[in-house]
């Protein structure tokens, strides 16, 4: 089996779909009530609205080549909505949607600020370009087809469907489509937004039947409403501690430390390999690159000034009970680090964050904090 690539003309032709897919999502994100998007009804994409001077009607190309006067995607498009079949009056606007931008020379370049019959009049000084030579040829070009089509159908159906033509040239690719659509939701942590994308492409997909391939304003809506109360977190969530246990290297490399040495004081040598690993997890939180880093450093400072409150008051009681310096010393860490931890709104943090606390603030030197309790 070979590692050749996937055939061009099927990937060609799968990614205009999917920007096409792109394009109906994105103009889902305007629907009003009653509105809806169509795909492959009357073309590429429909907005249907109960009044006709709202809908429209949009062909999606996505090319690199520049719009010319003699470019197949313009006349393919016109030809289009010249045949029989298109109903063009249910629609207020007839939309070339393209990533192409005009051509240096081109005359269509103020198409969008002209009436009808200057644009007929375009149509007309282009095509009388073409020689005779050209048009009776025995096998003219694909364009030329097109243009002797659209150039040939009755004058004032061809004014009234000009009339509502739009280019919109140099439009997103498909990768800024996809951050145009990522910069609607909001509440929404930016870890979660690819999901959000992923789901209503999933959904936009999800809507093609055997008969149409439709997308309602109300069902759109739901699908948002779903899918952001999915992936919105309404409450502050803590990043997650493991319990991380600190290797011999770690320790010997922290040895040094304030926190570290007030457990060497108490001879509480076996307890330094986990107050390490909880000191670790912590720093290494602080330093994640978190949605809501902001948040959780107000709260981490808020939550630490109370356990250090609470701390001095049990220390405060472990000097009034003490005998035994080192033994009193050890039953107040062991209460301190075995203790529950204060809840924090209706969040209960974790036992190996609220330790970590208590080591930083063991670390902070102008806190003077120690475990030693002098009777």
């Amino acid at each position: 089996m070979s590692g050749s690539q996937t055939k061009n003309a099927a990937l060609t032709t799968a990614l205009a779909f999917h920007y096409q897919a792109l394009i109906g999502l994105d103009k889902c994100f305007s629907l009003k009530e009653g509105q809806s998007i169509w795909f492959e009804k009357d073309g590429d994409v429909s907005l249907i609205s109960p009044d006709a001077l709202e809908s429209t009607q949009t062909e999606v190309k996505d090319y690199s080549a520049a719009l010319t006067d003699h470019h197949e995607n313009l006349w393919k498009t016109l030809k289009n909505w010249l045949a029989p079949e298109f109903n063009y009056a249910q629609y207020g606007v007839l939309v070339l949607h393209t990533t192409q931008a005009f051509g240096a020379t081109t005359r269509l370049k103020d198409w969008n600020s002209q009436s009808a019959e200057q644009r007929l009049q375009i149509l007309k000084d282009i095509f009388a370009e073409r020689t005779e030579a050209q048009l009776n040829a025995e096998k003219p070009s694909d364009v030329i087809k097109l243009q002797k089509a659209v150039m040939a159908s009755d004058e004032l159906l061809l004014k009234s469907v000009l009339g509502k033509v739009t280019l919109f040239t140099q439009a997103d690719n498909g990768q800024e489509l996809e951050k145009q659509i990522l910069s609607r939701p909001v509440g929404i942590p930016k870890n979660n937004l690819k999901s959000y994308l992923y789901g209503l492409i999933g959904f936009v997909y999800a809507q093609a039947t055997q008969q149409s391939w439709c997308i309602k304003d109300q069902e759109f809506a739901a699908k948002c409403e779903e899918l952001t109360a999915l992936l919105c977190k309404k409450e502050f969530t803590f990043p997650v501690f493991s319990g991380y246990e600190a290797s011999e290297l770690e320790v010997e490399l922290h040895h040094d430390k304030p926190f570290v040495q007030k457990i060497t004081d108490i001879e509480h040598h076996e307890m330094i390999p986990d107050a390490v690993g909880n000191w670790i997890e912590l720093q290494n939180s602080l330093l994640e690159q978190l949605d809501e880093y902001p948040l959780y450093k107000d709260k981490t400072n808020t939550y630490q000034n109370q356990l250090v409150k609470k701390y001095k008051l049990a220390y405060s009681s472990a000097q009034l009970e003490a005998k035994d310096s080192i033994k009193s010393s050890k039953l107040l860490y062991n209460r301190a680090i075995g203790e529950q931890p204060l809840n924090m709104g209706n969040d209960n943090p974790p036992l190996e964050y609220k330790n970590g606390l208590i080591h930083d603030a063991m670390d902070d030197e102008e806190r003077d904090l120690k475990w030693r309790v002098e009777p």
